[in-house]
């Protein structure tokens, strides 16, 4: 497949100084869903936030009947490149199929490290992954017979948590504009049929002097922590840790503690050190 997506056309912000640590959201997400990280971390990294193609204010995707993984991955290569400094290779962060284009991104050498909170890619079979996406097919339907009235529910603290439970650990926390957004998005976005036709793969061999670091919610109800293990299978260099306390979105449960995870995630000194 041809694509016409290059880092000029991907919508994304930049803030902040120092080394270059770009931010991929989950899938139905956007920029947004960072804000609750981003100064905590500007203060330490020149912070580059970024809409996935089929989100936010990025172009659409071509269609519904491709393998989302690959494309999206070789357009976040070029996009790694617009925004990097001087040639310099970039250390990437995600959430959810953020994390899986993070950790690909590692496995292909192309950044400077990988942080994956949650990160997609670790199914332990046909099942999982089917349970999975059948979480966001159903919130999509319930969200479509809400639409009209989301922002009124999204308003109330009682009805965001509800609404939220199944990506926050602490719904209530997630601000109501962020909840309406998210709410509205999960009604059209294709990108979760374009995942179901989607088998999570990554290269081979991995790049194994990649660091990596993975951070797993114990509350998360998407993917579950069940999945964590698995990851030292494909990423043996990963370092890997849960967390009570945190949901499969965990930016906003905890700022503070997830700022300082892709912080230390990111910084360019020698893991021993």
């Amino acid at each position: 497949m041809t694509s016409d997506i290059d880092g000029l056309t991907l919508a994304h912000t930049i803030r902040g100084e120092g080394p270059t640590l770009v931010l991929i959201h989950g899938i139905v997400h956007r920029q947004h869903a960072w804000d609750s990280v981003v100064d905590i971390l500007a203060r330490h990294r020149r912070v580059v936030t970024v809409d996935l193609p089929g989100h936010g204010a990025s172009p659409d995707l071509p269609t519904e009947e491709f393998d989302l993984g690959p494309w999206i991955v070789a357009e976040l290569e070029r996009f790694l490149d617009y925004v990097a400094v001087d040639g310099e290779k970039p250390h990437v962060a995600g959430n959810s199929l953020g994390g899986y284009f993070a950790m690909e991104l590692a496995a292909r050498g192309s950044v400077a490290s990988a942080t994956a909170l949650s990160p997609a890619g670790f199914f332990r079979g046909h099942w999982d992954q089917t349970r999975a996406l059948f979480v966001f097919r159903l919130l999509r339907a319930l969200s479509r017979v809400m639409s009209p009235i989301a922002p009124t529910v999204m308003r109330s603290v009682v009805g965001r948590t509800i609404a939220n439970a199944v990506f926050y650990a602490k719904p209530w926390r997630v601000p109501a504009a962020t909840a309406t957004i998210d709410a509205l998005s999960i009604t059209t976005n294709r990108a979760i049929d374009a995942a179901g036709n989607a088998v999570p793969r990554f290269s081979v061999p991995v790049d194994e002097s990649v660091p990596v670091t993975v951070a797993w919610g114990r509350r998360d109800l998407v993917l579950p922590v069940y999945q964590a293990p698995l990851v030292r299978r494909t990423f043996p260099q990963a370092e890997v840790r849960t967390y009570s306390g945190l949901g499969h979105v965990p930016m906003s449960d905890d700022p503070e503690l997830v700022a300082s995870i892709l912080l230390r995630g990111s910084r360019t000194v020698s893991r021993s050190a």
